[in-house]
């Protein structure tokens, strides 16, 4: 059984509509008219339990109200969706004991206590018996380096110390899915590595499912192998994240240091030139033409070093949402 299923799930937003003018004013008082906003619209997909999926999308996109959904926050106005075998909006015990929603931007941990003490607060909503509770407590502070740190006020806590917390306040019951809204948002380099590092290990030992949207994309690359696209509530892919830059990334660029200056006429004859700085010079070549493109250039110019590189995954993902089509 699939750990998430959604199936044409969409999500309309009744607004009011208001003509200018003191007429306008008046009809919207007493007689309004309303139009659909579509923030998501007919999304159906499946995620295997223990799958890492990223999920990416512009801001504005529909990632967050697919979340909602998802976990039961709102209800979708088409469509269904089942998440550990529950329906979500119906907000059973059984369901959410099973879940979790980080959001990077949210705080659940009390400011002025220390950690620990909210913990436990969580720790009582679900239920948790004391004994699973320690056990469970030791396991997160040693997988996330928090040892001699739960104890300290929240506030005392460094931005990175405190993200880790609220990952254990979100974790306590050990959920088997995970939605994860810019886990890292606002960490430093090291932070977010650390806390990539934490959701890997979390997803290995618990085989638990996780759903992940991050404007990082060092955070998917490094963790999703599967990647769902949507772009103005729509999805438009919905597969590897190899696929996606091969489909969406046709070029390599390949950068050359020559032994002497050739003007831009001149190297336009290899390929798409990119950038021409001094005796260093980018081409965009397709890859079916790459090997040829390289011989010739090797064969014809005098070069003194030459690399071959993908684009980075933020220029191919950004293509994507520009287009909002993967054809």
């Amino acid at each position: 059984m699939a750990a998430i299923v959604a199936e044409n799930l969409s999500k309309f937003y009744p607004v009011a509509v208001k003509e200018p003018g003191f007429q306008g004013t008046l009809q919207h008082l007493f007689k309004r008219t309303y139009r659909n906003i579509k923030a998501v619209q007919n999304i159906s997909f499946e995620i295997a339990p223990g799958e890492v999926v990223g999920f990416l999308g512009a801001n504005g996109a529909g990632k967050t109200t697919t979340l909602k959904m998802l976990t039961g926050l709102i209800y979708p106005s088409e469509g269904k969706v089942t998440v550990a075998g529950q329906v979500p909006f119906q907000r059973k015990a059984k369901f959410l004991k099973q879940i979790t929603l980080v959001m990077g931007q949210k705080q659940q941990l009390i400011w002025d206590l220390p950690a620990l003490d909210s913990l436990r607060i969580n720790a009582a909503v679900y239920g948790i018996r004391d004994r699973d509770f320690e056990v469970q407590i030791d396991t997160l502070t040693e997988m996330l380096g928090l040892e001699g740190k739960l104890t300290q006020p929240v506030r005392k806590l460094s931005l990175g110390e405190r993200m880790k917390a609220e990952l254990m306040a979100a974790l306590v019951h050990q959920p088997q899915v995970l939605f994860l809204d810019e886990p890292t948002l606002g960490l430093d380099v090291n932070a977010q590595v650390s806390v990539r590092n934490f959701l890997r290990e979390y997803n290995q030992r618990y085989q638990a499912t996780v759903l992940l949207t991050s404007h990082y994309m060092a955070d998917i690359t490094a963790l999703c192998e599967r990647v769902i696209v949507i772009h103005q509530g729509e999805l438009i892919y919905d597969g590897s994240l190899e696929g996606l830059i091969d489909r969406f990334a046709p070029c390599r660029e390949v950068e050359i240091e020559l032994a002497k200056s050739y003007t831009p006429e001149h190297l336009a004859q290899y390929g798409d030139v990119e950038a021409i700085e001094g005796r260093m010079a980018k081409f965009l070549v397709p890859q079916e033409t790459l090997t040829r493109t390289v011989a010739t250039l090797l064969s014809e110019l005098e070069v003194i070093d030459l690399a071959v590189t993908e684009p980075p995954i933020e220029e191919v993902i950004g293509r994507v949402l520009r287009s909002g089509s993967i054809s």
